[in-house]
């Protein structure tokens, strides 16, 4: 059986945490490199998981 993709699964922790400024603004970069006007879902799954 082929690996759902990390958007199509449930979320295991139920809560979320808003992207703090500096977060946001994290994403807001990737999306830029990657040519996209504004940040993904992908891009801020990227930065919340990256370790502080």
């Amino acid at each position: 059986m082929k690996k759902k993709t990390f958007w199509d699964t449930k979320n295991p922790k139920k809560k979320s945490t808003k992207l703090t400024p500096a977060q946001k603004s994290a994403a807001k970069a990737r999306a830029k490199a990657a040519g996209r006007p504004y940040p993904n879902l992908v891009d801020n799954a990227a930065v919340a998981k990256k370790k502080k």
